[in-house]
């Protein structure tokens, strides 16, 4: 098994920015997708960003222009550069990656608190 760290997270103002990070360690081959998710309280988790083992990203329209993900696969790690923040971007934020071993798995990381408010 791995475990996912998350860290990054925070308060910032409107219009702010935060990065948040997300690294994977333990015992596997590689990391096939990563994805970044997050969950506000009384809503359901929805996806915010996700990005292939080849480099390939998709964002929700919410944050499209805004949000940029990306990864560094020598360090094992999933970055989510968040700029001209929202306080509708308020959520737990959690880092999701596809974990390829003998038997490939999807691992969650535990949550990171983003609260954009002035």
């Amino acid at each position: 098994q791995v475990q996912l760290v998350e860290s990054g997270g925070g308060l910032v103002q409107p219009g702010g920015s935060l990065r948040l990070s997300c690294a994977v360690s333990g015992s596997f081959f590689s990391v096939d997708n990563w994805g970044w998710y997050r969950q506000a309280p009384g809503n359901q988790r929805e996806l915010v960003a996700r990005i292939t083992s080849g480099g390939s990203a998709n964002y929700a329209d919410s944050v499209k222009g805004r949000f940029t993900i990306s990864r560094d696969n020598g360090k094992n790690t999933v970055y989510l550069q968040m700029n001209s923040l929202k306080p509708e971007d308020t959520a737990v934020y959690y880092c999701n990656a596809h974990i390829l071993a003998f038997t490939d798995y999807v691992s969650w990381g535990q949550g990171t608190q983003v609260t954009v408010s002035s």
